[in-house]
């Protein structure tokens, strides 16, 4: 048996949809026909051989019976060829990035040539479900639950760790940990408002997003190119009237709507091209993929997950801050991110603060689960090219208790 040497992962077109709000324009297309748009998009905008792709990878948040195995279904709908293979993984808001990097190590390790990569959630179109019917009911009520706050209460085993109501608890008690006001939680909302407003004037996402044409119930379709969250008119006294949305609970509280991530629905692809077969492929990279890293933590402080996930990575990799040149840390909430910056060590006004989320995130931009490691992909390659950023680092926290981490080398 022989045996190759680790090639380089190279990322070539990372694109992505706007981001739609719940219920929002992209409500009427469901996930599968979403992550179908941007696997057409993708294979257009490379011009690649579509039956060279040796694989899909999909990632999903909140799974559907309507288009299992996303990867696949979708690759299917956009009408592209039979004999290439897809899967799906799920690892909450960490899926996309695991997304990438289990394609990265498909083509390091040769198991591979070329991988499309993809991360989809819609969700408006979340399903309501029971386990209270498989062996019937004689009398009595059957529970209906709601995915995707059902998602968040079992993201954990309760048996262990009792009942955890949701990401909002878990933010709330990073806020009581580390000191977090609500005064400072509102003002890193703006500032995610007032960066992504900055990044759409600029034209920033322009050459890389992907329209989408909706259909309407009456009328031509309507086409979707504009991430619907973003508020430039946000300011902290505008912020500061909305009540904490534990604040019946807890006295202390201080998670609004206006300083956590949003539900969203959207897609985000790229390819995963061996270093070796570029030129075959008729592709160029836009990045390269270096490593990655993943850590668990206390699911009551989900939120702190990216702390112990990029102290692995530098230890796995030897890399340090002053290696890095961008940083994008996804925003759950920004209480959730203030105790990070915590926890990596970093002063109130921390020079990093320059390169982080410079054109927002979470908050402002949007959080559709599976769609997000991608999104931030997307976002912070063209960046790192604009700014000639060496290494880039994506990470975020996972509800349930983890953080997800990953280094991104910008390709010459």
């Amino acid at each position: 048996m022989t045996t190759r040497p680790l090639r380089r992962a190279a990322i070539v077109s990372p694109i992505r949809t706007a981001v739609g709000k719940f219920g929002g324009a992209l409500a009427p297309l469901e996930a599968g026909e979403l992550g179908a748009i941007i696997l057409k998009a993708l294979v257009e905008r490379t011009g690649i051989d579509a039956a060279r792709v040796d694989d899909v990878i999909f990632s999903q948040g909140y799974g559907s019976g309507e288009a299992p195995c996303i990867g696949h279904w979708s690759w299917l709908a956009a009408d592209l060829p039979l004999e290439v293979p897809g899967y799906q993984l799920d690892r909450r808001c960490g899926s996309g990035l695991q997304a990438l990097a289990n394609a990265a190590m498909m083509v390091q390790t040769g198991n591979a040539d070329m991988v499309a990569v993809g991360g989809v959630e819609s969700m408006s179109n979340v399903e309501h479900y029971t386990t209270d019917l498989r062996d019937g009911v004689r009398a009595g009520n059957v529970t209906l639950h709601d995915r995707l706050t059902r998602g968040r209460v079992m993201s954990q085993p309760i048996e262990r760790f009792g009942v955890i109501a949701g990401m909002i608890e878990t933010a709330e008690n990073l806020a009581k940990d580390y000191g977090i006001t609500r005064e400072e939680a509102d003002a890193f909302a703006v500032r995610s408002q007032h960066n992504a407003a900055a990044a759409w004037d600029a034209g920033k996402f322009d050459d890389y997003l992907v329209p989408v044409s909706v259909p309407q119930r009456r009328g031509e379709p309507v086409i979707f190119d504009r991430d619907e969250g973003v508020r430039p008119d946000a300011s902290v006294e505008s912020l500061s009237k909305l009540r904490a949305l534990e604040g019946k609970t807890n006295p202390d509280a201080i998670v609004t709507a206006g300083n956590a991530s949003q539900q969203n629905d959207a897609a985000a692809a790229c390819l995963v091209v061996g270093e070796d077969m570029l030129e075959e492929m008729g592709v160029e990279p836009i990045a390269w993929f270096t490593g990655w890293a993943g850590a668990g933590c206390d699911p009551s402080r989900m939120g702190i997950g990216p702390v112990p996930a990029v102290e692995r990575l530098f230890r796995q990799t030897g890399m340090g801050w002053d290696d890095i040149g961008m940083i994008e840390l996804n925003e759950a909430f920004a209480a959730q991110v203030l105790a990070v910056l915590k926890g990596w060590g970093w002063s109130r006004d921390d020079a990093r603060m320059d390169i982080l989320n410079v054109n927002g995130s979470g908050i402002s931009l949007g959080h559709p689960i599976g769609a997000t490691g991608l999104r931030i992909l997307a976002d912070m390659t063209h960046e790192m090219q604009r700014r000639k950023v060496q290494y880039g680092l994506e990470t975020m926290c996972i509800g349930g208790g983890q953080g997800l981490a990953a280094i991104i080398e910008r390709a010459a």
